[in-house]
């Protein structure tokens, strides 16, 4: 089962702190291409304002058949287009990964990447991502440094494709949640606050090389 032109989209904009997720938004698929669906700005409901998104947010999706039946997906932002009005370029899904079950995870993927740390002190280190996605990244860093939430961090990730190209991604972040481990260290997930489009096109491309290599496996 697939959507069609026309058909009202249910959407939550996942955010690396989980605030958001119990907002829904309406839209409406308005053309399709061969990779993706381009859809109106989504409308938050019961405020009925609209939802401003952005380049790389993770977006779980659900749509109705006429059975009644809700049908869920996750994708991302690609981009914007403009017909008449402002339209939304998401990523169309894989048929087989439509589901009756909502997933309440989003396309972040595993990955130990080497991640440059700024603090706002200027304290400088070099910590391992753990997982990586178009919103944010969680990395492992020493205790010893002072991580907490709501700090503004600045870093350059490492990301290395499939075609043996390596790419540096600047953003800049802040810290949304720590949590210290027994092993002594601190799991820290940040969500990006300013970072280009096309860097943050490098860091999805990376993520869709990721998830192709796990499905594949």
């Amino acid at each position: 089962m697939f959507p069609n032109v026309n058909d009202l989209l249910y959407i939550q904009v996942a955010s690396a702190d989980g605030k958001d997720m119990d907002k829904e938004c309406k839209s409406r698929i308005a053309d399709m291409e061969e990779d993706t669906l381009l859809i109106e700005v989504p409308i938050e409901s019961g405020s009925g304002r609209i939802k401003r998104l952005y380049m790389g947010d993770e977006l779980s999706v659900y749509f109705l058949t006429e059975q009644g039946v809700k049908n869920y997906f996750n994708t991302y932002v690609l981009g914007f287009a403009d017909d008449v009005v402002q339209l939304v370029r998401i990523r169309k899904p894989e048929p087989e990964t439509i589901t009756k079950i909502q997933r309440r995870h989003f396309l972040r993927v595993i990955a130990k990447l080497d991640l440059a740390v700024r603090l706002k002190d200027n304290t400088r280190f070099v910590a391992f991502t753990e997982d990586v996605g178009g919103g944010g990244v969680s990395f492992l860093a020493d205790s010893k440094y002072k991580l907490a939430e709501g700090e503004p961090l600045f870093c350059w990730l490492l990301l290395s494709f499939k075609n043996g190209s390596i790419d540096h991604v600047p953003f800049e972040a802040q810290i949304v949640r720590t949590k210290k481990l027994e092993t002594g260290r601190t799991m820290t997930m940040v969500k990006f606050v300013s970072i280009s489009d096309m860097e943050r096109q490098k860091l999805i491309r990376y993520c869709f090389e990721r998830q192709f290599d796990f499905k594949n496996r």
